[in-house]
Protein backbone atom coordinates (compact mmCIF):
# COMPACT_ATOMS: atom_id res chain seq x y z
CA UNK A 1 0.00 0.00 0.00
CA UNK A 2 2.73 2.43 1.03
CA UNK A 3 4.86 1.59 -2.02
CA UNK A 4 1.87 2.02 -4.33
CA UNK A 5 1.11 5.38 -2.78
CA UNK A 6 4.70 6.51 -3.20
CA UNK A 7 4.70 5.36 -6.82
CA UNK A 8 1.46 7.23 -7.46
CA UNK A 9 2.84 10.41 -5.88
CA UNK A 10 6.00 10.12 -7.97
CA UNK A 11 3.94 9.71 -11.12
CA UNK A 12 1.80 12.71 -10.20
CA UNK A 13 4.93 14.79 -9.61
CA UNK A 14 6.32 13.77 -12.98
CA UNK A 15 3.03 14.67 -14.68
CA UNK A 16 3.09 18.12 -13.09
CA UNK A 17 6.61 18.71 -14.37
CA UNK A 18 5.61 17.52 -17.83
CA UNK A 19 2.83 20.09 -17.92
CA UNK A 20 5.34 22.97 -17.96
CA UNK A 21 5.17 23.88 -21.62
CA UNK A 22 7.63 26.14 -23.46
CA UNK A 23 6.43 29.46 -24.79
CA UNK A 24 4.51 28.87 -28.02
CA UNK A 25 5.73 30.46 -31.23
CA UNK A 26 4.08 33.81 -32.00
CA UNK A 27 4.78 35.15 -35.49
CA UNK A 28 3.95 38.75 -34.53
CA UNK A 29 4.96 38.93 -30.87
CA UNK A 30 4.31 42.67 -30.48
CA UNK A 31 0.90 42.72 -32.17
CA UNK A 32 -1.64 44.46 -29.96
CA UNK A 33 0.91 46.78 -28.36
CA UNK A 34 0.91 50.46 -29.28
CA UNK A 35 3.75 51.10 -31.71
CA UNK A 36 4.18 47.49 -32.84
CA UNK A 37 6.46 48.60 -35.67
CA UNK A 38 8.72 50.53 -33.30
CA UNK A 39 8.93 47.55 -30.94
CA UNK A 40 10.25 45.61 -33.95
CA UNK A 41 12.65 48.44 -34.79
CA UNK A 42 13.95 48.50 -31.21
CA UNK A 43 14.54 44.76 -31.24
CA UNK A 44 15.93 44.40 -34.75
CA UNK A 45 17.43 47.51 -36.37
CA UNK A 46 18.14 50.38 -33.97
CA UNK A 47 21.60 50.64 -32.40
CA UNK A 48 20.87 53.00 -29.50
CA UNK A 49 17.34 54.01 -28.57
CA UNK A 50 14.95 54.08 -25.62
CA UNK A 51 11.22 54.26 -24.97
CA UNK A 52 9.19 54.45 -21.76
CA UNK A 53 6.47 51.94 -20.87
CA UNK A 54 3.96 51.97 -18.01
CA UNK A 55 2.70 48.97 -16.07
CA UNK A 56 -1.03 48.35 -16.23
CA UNK A 57 -2.82 48.84 -12.94
CA UNK A 58 -1.93 46.07 -10.51
CA UNK A 59 0.74 44.51 -12.77
CA UNK A 60 3.92 46.08 -11.35
CA UNK A 61 5.77 43.94 -8.79
CA UNK A 62 5.29 45.10 -5.20
CA UNK A 63 7.49 48.11 -4.48
CA UNK A 64 8.51 48.54 -8.12
CA UNK A 65 8.19 51.82 -10.02
CA UNK A 66 5.20 52.17 -12.32
CA UNK A 67 7.36 52.90 -15.37
CA UNK A 68 10.31 51.25 -17.06
CA UNK A 69 12.64 52.14 -19.91
CA UNK A 70 12.95 49.83 -22.88
CA UNK A 71 16.42 50.15 -24.41
CA UNK A 72 18.01 48.54 -27.42
CA UNK A 73 21.01 47.18 -25.50
CA UNK A 74 22.45 47.51 -21.99
CA UNK A 75 26.04 47.12 -20.71
CA UNK A 76 27.44 43.60 -21.20
CA UNK A 77 24.21 42.69 -23.03
CA UNK A 78 22.32 42.51 -19.70
CA UNK A 79 18.64 41.63 -20.17
CA UNK A 80 17.70 44.16 -17.50
CA UNK A 81 18.93 46.64 -14.92
CA UNK A 82 17.44 48.25 -11.82
CA UNK A 83 19.68 51.29 -11.64
CA UNK A 84 20.79 52.82 -8.34
CA UNK A 85 18.53 55.83 -8.98
CA UNK A 86 15.50 53.51 -9.14
CA UNK A 87 15.11 53.51 -12.93
CA UNK A 88 14.24 50.12 -14.42
CA UNK A 89 15.76 49.22 -17.80
CA UNK A 90 15.10 46.30 -20.14
CA UNK A 91 17.39 45.40 -23.04
CA UNK A 92 15.16 44.60 -25.99
CA UNK A 93 17.95 42.83 -27.90
CA UNK A 94 19.07 40.64 -24.99
CA UNK A 95 17.71 37.95 -22.71
CA UNK A 96 16.36 34.48 -23.30
CA UNK A 97 15.05 33.57 -26.74
CA UNK A 98 11.85 31.53 -27.00
CA UNK A 99 9.11 31.34 -29.57
CA UNK A 100 7.62 34.59 -28.29
CA UNK A 101 9.72 37.75 -27.95
CA UNK A 102 6.93 39.40 -25.96
CA UNK A 103 7.17 36.78 -23.22
CA UNK A 104 10.98 37.00 -23.28
CA UNK A 105 10.94 40.75 -22.68
CA UNK A 106 8.17 40.42 -20.09
CA UNK A 107 10.43 38.01 -18.18
CA UNK A 108 13.27 40.57 -18.24
CA UNK A 109 10.92 43.39 -17.24
CA UNK A 110 9.58 41.56 -14.20
CA UNK A 111 13.06 40.48 -13.14
CA UNK A 112 14.47 44.01 -13.38
CA UNK A 113 11.48 45.62 -11.67
CA UNK A 114 11.66 43.12 -8.80
CA UNK A 115 15.42 43.45 -8.27
CA UNK A 116 17.02 45.69 -5.66
CA UNK A 117 18.23 49.09 -6.81
CA UNK A 118 21.72 48.95 -8.27
CA UNK A 119 21.28 45.37 -9.49
CA UNK A 120 21.87 44.19 -13.07
CA UNK A 121 19.96 41.21 -14.45
CA UNK A 122 22.60 39.00 -16.02
CA UNK A 123 20.30 36.19 -17.13
CA UNK A 124 16.65 35.24 -17.21
CA UNK A 125 14.83 31.89 -17.13
CA UNK A 126 13.31 30.58 -20.32
CA UNK A 127 9.79 31.80 -20.91
CA UNK A 128 7.01 29.22 -20.75
CA UNK A 129 3.40 29.12 -21.88
CA UNK A 130 2.47 30.42 -18.40
CA UNK A 131 4.77 33.46 -18.60
CA UNK A 132 2.82 36.71 -18.96
CA UNK A 133 3.28 38.73 -22.13
CA UNK A 134 3.98 42.43 -22.47
CA UNK A 135 0.37 42.77 -23.60
CA UNK A 136 -0.67 41.47 -20.14
CA UNK A 137 1.70 43.68 -18.15
CA UNK A 138 1.65 47.06 -19.87
CA UNK A 139 -0.86 49.88 -20.07
CA UNK A 140 -1.64 49.74 -23.79
CA UNK A 141 -3.27 53.18 -23.74
CA UNK A 142 0.19 54.76 -23.34
CA UNK A 143 1.94 55.51 -26.68
CA UNK A 144 5.28 53.84 -27.37
CA UNK A 145 7.54 56.72 -28.37
CA UNK A 146 11.11 55.96 -29.41
CA UNK A 147 14.01 58.31 -28.77
CA UNK A 148 17.13 57.66 -30.87
CA UNK A 149 20.46 58.38 -29.13
CA UNK A 150 23.89 59.12 -30.56
CA UNK A 151 25.49 56.83 -27.96
CA UNK A 152 24.90 54.94 -24.74
CA UNK A 153 25.28 57.73 -22.18
CA UNK A 154 21.76 56.90 -20.98
CA UNK A 155 23.28 53.79 -19.38
CA UNK A 156 24.81 55.87 -16.59
CA UNK A 157 22.65 59.00 -16.39
CA UNK A 158 24.26 61.54 -14.07
CA UNK A 159 26.60 59.04 -12.42
CA UNK A 160 30.30 59.79 -12.19
CA UNK A 161 32.47 57.23 -13.98
CA UNK A 162 36.01 56.17 -13.22
CA UNK A 163 38.55 56.14 -16.04
CA UNK A 164 38.05 52.46 -16.89
CA UNK A 165 34.27 52.74 -17.04
CA UNK A 166 34.45 55.91 -19.10
CA UNK A 167 36.82 54.24 -21.56
CA UNK A 168 34.40 51.33 -21.88
CA UNK A 169 31.49 53.69 -22.53
CA UNK A 170 33.52 55.59 -25.11
CA UNK A 171 34.26 52.35 -26.99
CA UNK A 172 30.57 51.46 -26.99
CA UNK A 173 29.66 54.91 -28.27
CA UNK A 174 32.14 54.62 -31.13
CA UNK A 175 30.37 51.48 -32.34
CA UNK A 176 26.98 53.18 -32.78
CA UNK A 177 25.75 53.50 -36.36
CA UNK A 178 24.56 57.12 -36.95
CA UNK A 179 20.76 56.87 -37.11
CA UNK A 180 17.98 59.44 -37.61
CA UNK A 181 14.27 58.88 -37.00
CA UNK A 182 12.26 60.03 -40.01
CA UNK A 183 9.07 62.04 -39.54
CA UNK A 184 7.24 61.35 -42.83
CA UNK A 185 5.93 58.03 -41.54
CA UNK A 186 6.08 55.76 -38.51
CA UNK A 187 9.11 53.54 -37.87
CA UNK A 188 11.36 54.74 -40.70
CA UNK A 189 15.03 55.23 -39.86
CA UNK A 190 17.86 56.72 -41.91
CA UNK A 191 21.31 55.39 -41.10
CA UNK A 192 24.89 55.64 -42.29
CA UNK A 193 26.86 52.40 -42.51
CA UNK A 194 30.43 53.06 -43.58
CA UNK A 195 30.31 55.06 -46.79
CA UNK A 196 26.71 54.16 -47.59
CA UNK A 197 23.37 55.45 -46.34
CA UNK A 198 20.07 53.62 -46.09
CA UNK A 199 16.48 54.01 -44.96
CA UNK A 200 14.93 51.03 -43.19
CA UNK A 201 11.16 51.09 -42.77
CA UNK A 202 9.09 48.69 -40.66
CA UNK A 203 5.75 48.23 -42.41
CA UNK A 204 2.73 47.58 -40.14
CA UNK A 205 0.91 45.04 -42.32
CA UNK A 206 1.39 41.29 -42.23
CA UNK A 207 4.61 40.45 -44.06
CA UNK A 208 2.91 38.63 -46.97
CA UNK A 209 0.42 41.45 -47.58
CA UNK A 210 3.22 44.01 -47.45
CA UNK A 211 5.35 41.96 -49.86
CA UNK A 212 2.54 41.88 -52.42
CA UNK A 213 2.12 45.67 -52.24
CA UNK A 214 5.85 46.23 -52.51
CA UNK A 215 5.99 43.89 -55.52
CA UNK A 216 3.29 45.93 -57.29
CA UNK A 217 5.37 49.09 -56.80
CA UNK A 218 8.59 47.37 -57.86
CA UNK A 219 7.00 46.10 -61.08
CA UNK A 220 5.67 49.58 -61.84
CA UNK A 221 9.04 51.22 -61.21
CA UNK A 222 7.60 53.13 -58.25
CA UNK A 223 9.56 51.57 -55.37
CA UNK A 224 12.39 54.12 -55.17
CA UNK A 225 12.79 57.30 -53.14
CA UNK A 226 13.99 59.57 -55.93
CA UNK A 227 17.17 59.97 -57.96
CA UNK A 228 20.18 57.83 -57.04
CA UNK A 229 18.09 55.57 -54.77
CA UNK A 230 17.03 51.98 -55.14
CA UNK A 231 15.15 49.41 -53.16
CA UNK A 232 17.79 46.88 -52.10
CA UNK A 233 15.28 44.35 -50.85
CA UNK A 234 13.53 43.58 -47.59
CA UNK A 235 13.95 41.38 -44.57
CA UNK A 236 11.35 39.89 -42.27
CA UNK A 237 11.34 40.65 -38.58
CA UNK A 238 8.80 39.62 -35.94
CA UNK A 239 6.17 38.95 -38.60
CA UNK A 240 6.59 42.30 -40.36
CA UNK A 241 8.42 43.36 -43.51
CA UNK A 242 11.34 45.83 -43.42
CA UNK A 243 12.26 47.25 -46.85
CA UNK A 244 15.71 48.80 -47.18
CA UNK A 245 16.69 51.53 -49.62
CA UNK A 246 20.17 52.50 -50.79
CA UNK A 247 20.50 56.30 -50.92
CA UNK A 248 22.79 59.04 -52.16
CA UNK A 249 25.42 59.17 -49.39
CA UNK A 250 25.99 62.88 -49.99
CA UNK A 251 22.45 63.70 -48.86
CA UNK A 252 21.15 63.86 -45.31
CA UNK A 253 18.01 62.29 -43.86
CA UNK A 254 16.03 65.53 -44.26
CA UNK A 255 16.36 65.33 -48.02
CA UNK A 256 14.25 62.14 -48.12
CA UNK A 257 11.29 63.17 -45.97
CA UNK A 258 9.16 64.30 -48.91
CA UNK A 259 10.09 61.30 -51.06
CA UNK A 260 9.28 58.92 -48.21
CA UNK A 261 5.86 60.52 -47.73
CA UNK A 262 5.15 60.15 -51.45
CA UNK A 263 6.23 56.51 -51.31
CA UNK A 264 3.78 55.85 -48.48
CA UNK A 265 0.96 57.28 -50.60
CA UNK A 266 1.87 54.92 -53.45
CA UNK A 267 2.21 52.04 -51.00
CA UNK A 268 -1.28 52.68 -49.58
CA UNK A 269 -2.72 52.56 -53.09
CA UNK A 270 -0.92 49.29 -53.81
CA UNK A 271 -2.26 47.84 -50.56
CA UNK A 272 -5.80 48.76 -51.56
CA UNK A 273 -5.63 46.78 -54.80
CA UNK A 274 -7.33 43.40 -54.64
CA UNK A 275 -6.43 42.40 -58.20
CA UNK A 276 -4.36 39.22 -58.57
CA UNK A 277 -0.66 39.87 -59.10
CA UNK A 278 0.31 40.05 -62.75
CA UNK A 279 3.11 37.90 -64.14
CA UNK A 280 5.49 40.87 -63.90
CA UNK A 281 4.42 41.55 -60.30
CA UNK A 282 4.92 37.89 -59.39
CA UNK A 283 8.44 38.08 -60.81
CA UNK A 284 9.05 41.23 -58.77
CA UNK A 285 7.76 39.45 -55.67
CA UNK A 286 10.07 36.51 -56.25
CA UNK A 287 12.95 38.93 -56.68
CA UNK A 288 12.16 40.62 -53.37
CA UNK A 289 12.06 37.30 -51.58
CA UNK A 290 15.39 36.26 -53.08
CA UNK A 291 17.10 39.52 -52.06
CA UNK A 292 16.23 39.64 -48.40
CA UNK A 293 18.91 41.52 -46.50
CA UNK A 294 19.89 42.04 -42.90
CA UNK A 295 22.01 45.09 -42.15
CA UNK A 296 22.43 44.53 -38.41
Amino acid sequence: MGKATRRRKGADHGSASARVEPAPFVARPFEGLPGETDWVAMREILPSATATVTFAQGQAPEGAPSEATIATVLPLAWPGLHRADGTVFVGSQSGSISGDASRDLATSLLAAASAEQGTPITGTPAATAATPRLQDLLDTSVPFEVTVHEGFDFWVGDSELDDEAKASLDRANESVIPTVKMTATQSAYWCRIGERTHIRLVLPQDEDVATDALARLQAAGDSGLGDQTRLLGAFRACGLLVPVWDLDPARSADHYESALGEFMTRYAAALASDAPLTAEERRARAGLLSRQVTLR
